[in-house]
């Protein structure tokens, strides 16, 4: 049962973040209004209206085969276009930025909303075509539904238009950069307000004592999901700790939980089935995915065949912002799970392991270019200064800074750039 709601849970995921849910969903109701204004098309209120306002009801029958002839040849090229656009931008995005931000271009609602309404637009045209042949030449038989879809396209003008623009900001890589900063800052804070309680454990002394799960398969884990576990297991007191941290890779028999109370086979098969271990890192939203895609971007700007260092002084600066942050998160949080005797420690990712992906990549791409290494230095020693930040991070961030003056001290040749960028640790 709990295999099934779990299935349940990755379909609806799926269905939600694909992009042709809302173009389905709108289509589904334009065909709805569409049936609905035929049936009504002849009440007495509408009759009203069509004598109220006879100037914007067509009567004749073959001006309103032409209208809607001609809405619908309009329509369709918009809708060509514009999903041309869509791919154009999504190419041009994966070849001069990073193909990790694709996921957030196709994903944006305003767009789909956009394409949904043209398709559905077209599918209203359609069905008041079709009964056209219904209806044969009678006169007035669907005068204000042959109106409504005049409407309909005058509205979708007005959306290209707005889609032109739309478009053309979203591929703007300072605006990709300021949305992929704006998400990830909110999820740091939100992890910062969960993290209400922490527990700290001796892991040198509890090593011994605690019962080791390994993993059932290989992925990168996302989360532990509450809502599965069985009924029963709610009732025995159990500590667990969940070894690795949101979107880390783990290999299939790698250990993945630690128990310190003696456990069932049944309660580990129940414990594993909470678990949600997915095959790429990206699929979902998170701070560390946020962070790599900022990185990404500014190797991607600093790499020979886009030569880019503006934009990777912004993914820079703003990652300096975004570890701040990160660093004010403590190792381990404790989460008692309401209604139940489980208590559950979570790890988050070590600041050693941060620094590794996401600092060091652009390290070994700047260490030449003293512009974008002197960004560099300065968003370290950023973080370096902020006081919020765990004790135990400053080390690894004065290490980072250490390890980049190394390298500038090899690579920039000219002493000039090199002391100015020195002159910042002193």
């Amino acid at each position: 049962m709990k295999a099934a709601l779990k299935f349940l849970k990755k379909l609806k995921s799926t269905v939600f973040n694909s992009i042709a849910f809302y173009p389905v969903l709108i289509s589904v109701a334009f065909f709805i209004l569409a049936t609905t204004l035929l049936f009504i098309e002849h009440l007495e209120i509408i009759n009203t209206f069509k004598e109220k306002v006879p100037f914007l009801i067509v009567q004749d029958h073959e001006t309103a085969r032409t209208i809607l002839s001609t809405l619908f040849g309009g329509i369709l090229s918009l809708t060509v276009f514009s999903f041309t656009m869509v791919m154009v931008v999504l190419n041009q995005a994966s070849t001069n930025f990073s193909p990790r931000l694709l996921p957030g271009l196709i994903s944006n609602k305003k767009h789909q909303i956009i394409l949904g309404f043209y398709i559905g637009t077209l599918l209203y045209t359609i069905i008041i075509l079709m009964s056209l042949g219904a209806y044969g030449s009678s006169e007035n038989a669907i005068g204000f539904s042959v109106m409504i879809s005049a409407v309909l396209g005058a509205i979708c003008i007005g959306l290209f238009v707005y889609f032109i623009h739309s478009i053309s900001q979203a591929i703007q890589i300072h605006n990709i950069i300021n949305n992929i900063f704006s998400t990830s800052r909110k999820l740091l804070e939100k992890e910062k307000k969960k993290q209400s309680n922490t527990w700290n454990i001796d892991t040198k002394t509890s090593n011994t004592n605690w019962k080791t799960i390994s993993c059932n398969k290989t992925g990168y884990y996302r989360s532990f999901d509450i809502s599965l576990l069985e009924n029963k297991l709610k009732e025995e007191k159990y500590t667990i700790e969940i070894i690795p941290y949101s979107d880390q890779h783990v290999w299939k028999g790698e250990s993945i939980f630690r128990i310190k109370e003696p456990i069932s086979e049944s309660d580990i098969k129940s414990l594993q089935l909470c678990l949600y271990i997915l095959s790429n890192r990206h699929d979902d939203n998170s701070s560390v995915g946020g962070m790599i895609k900022l990185t990404e971007v500014a190797v991607k700007a600093l790499s020979p065949g886009v030569n880019d260092p503006g934009t990777a002084i912004n993914a820079i600066s703003k990652l300096g912002q975004l570890l701040a942050e990160a660093f004010q998160i403590q190792p381990k949080t404790f989460e008692k799970i309401p209604n139940c005797n489980i208590q559950l420690i979570h790890n988050t990712i070590s600041a050693n392991e941060l620094i590794r992906i996401v600092i060091q990549p652009i390290r070994e791409y700047a260490k030449t270019d003293s512009a974008v290494a002197y960004e560099l230095m300065s968003a370290l020693l950023h973080i370096w200064n902020t006081k919020q930040i765990c004790t135990e991070y400053i080390t690894v961030v004065s290490n980072e800074i250490k390890a980049l003056e190394s390298d500038l001290k090899m690579n920039i040749k000219n002493n000039q750039d090199l002391k100015r960028i020195l002159e910042l640790i002193e």
